[in-house]
């Protein structure tokens, strides 16, 4: 890919940034308004984004290169979870929020962001390996995810208070690759934001067991949602090469083609309500950022590079090991009555630096592949 393509690209995707942060600045954008585009985006919009970008064409992968995408996928992960143990230790973090950090490292924002930025700045065939990896993440979070978020709790349950007022995103906004608009069913929306919780837990209360607990004795529950569920369809009819009606074809292909616009005015509309700048001067927010947002991705594409992997996959995993913070960790954390300080500010943090991060990235890989 060229280097004005990606220049240009990155660009719109600020310009609708910006526009989003414009209409927070302006008042147009409430908390109501927000949520329930963000649940139109997350119920509808991705997951036929995701189906979209097969049927569009141009799409050249083979039944090997999905193979191929399994592997990376799983690989991706199997890296990730060990990072996950390694990365709060080097960075010294106090050992009652290494869990969070460890959350932080695996559930990125692979679906909200990732599949949007995917389908404008990658190749056609990178968006099979983005498909995959969101299947990966939807089905390892409710299994991993909450046995790590539950590993520091007491059986009796957490003495913490719920968040701050500062939280990240809304305890009823969800989505992974595709995402699902109520709390019983969450995923990567990655949203940034300082929604108030409907009601905080005292210090002295114990959080609620019964959240927990469900999704431990039903983890496919929350895999389940619309966005893995779509990237499952599309994967068959990829694998099938099977075609729908005009009809249908062109109303999945409408509807997938909003998601760029209104995800990214929602990340805008979020960042400015988040208050970033509070939260920059966290030393620690900063190394994270440096090993797992830019070494992480560069050593990716380097080893991958040398491997003679195809450069929309090496692509298309430094993408999915580039995106920011995910919203998961953070909406389970508070729906246990956990303090998601921690997570908040990140979110926030690496979010907003997420646009240049990912934008020198690809400029530097550009003429390398």
């Amino acid at each position: 890919m060229s280097l004005s393509i990606i220049v240009q690209q990155m660009g719109v995707i600020c310009i609708l940034v910006a526009i989003g942060i414009y209409l927070q600045k302006r008042g147009v954008a409430d908390a109501l308004t927000t949520k329930n585009i963000s649940t139109i985006v997350m119920d509808v919009c991705n997951p036929a984004l995701i189906l979209a970008s097969i049927l569009a064409g141009g799409i050249t992968a083979t039944h090997r290169d999905l193979l191929i995408a399994a592997a990376l996928g799983a690989g991706f992960y199997a890296l990730l979870v060990v990072l996950g143990f390694v990365l709060p230790h080097l960075l010294r973090v106090e050992p009652d929020k290494r869990r969070f950090y460890n959350l932080m490292t695996v559930y990125t924002n692979t679906g909200f962001l990732g599949i949007p930025i995917a389908r404008a700045v990658l190749p056609a065939n990178s968006i099979l390996y983005v498909i995959v990896v969101n299947v990966f993440y939807s089905l390892l979070f409710y299994t991993h995810g909450m046995a790590i978020l539950g590993s520091g709790r007491d059986d009796g349950g957490s003495d913490a208070p719920v968040g701050n007022a500062e939280m990240v995103g809304n305890t009823e906004m969800v989505g992974n690759a595709g995402m699902v608009g109520n709390a019983e069913m969450v995923g990567n929306a990655g949203m940034v934001g300082n929604a108030e919780p409907e009601r905080k837990r005292s210090a002295g209360e114990p959080a609620s067991e019964e959240g927990t607990k469900h999704l431990r004795t039903n983890p496919l529950r929350g895999a389940l949602n619309a966005g893995t569920i779509m990237a499952i369809a599309a994967l068959v009819v990829f694998w099938f090469d099977l075609k729908l009606p005009p009809i249908l074809a062109n109303s999945v292909s409408y509807i997938g083609n909003a998601t760029v616009f209104l995800s990214m005015a929602l990340l805008g509309i979020n960042i400015a309500r988040s208050q970033v700048t509070k939260h920059l001067r966290d030393a620690r927010i900063w190394a994270y950022i440096a090993l797992r947002m830019v070494l992480l991705p560069t050593i990716i594409v380097l080893v991958m590079h040398a491997c003679s992997f195809d450069p929309a996959a090496t692509l298309a995993m430094c993408l999915m090991a580039a995106v920011p913070v995910g919203n998961l960790p953070m909406i389970q954390a508070e729906k246990i009555g956990e303090d998601t300080s921690t997570l908040a500010s990140a979110i926030a943090v690496t979010t907003a630096v997420s646009m240049v991060t990912i934008t020198v990235l690809f400029i530097s890989f550009s003429a390398f592949l």
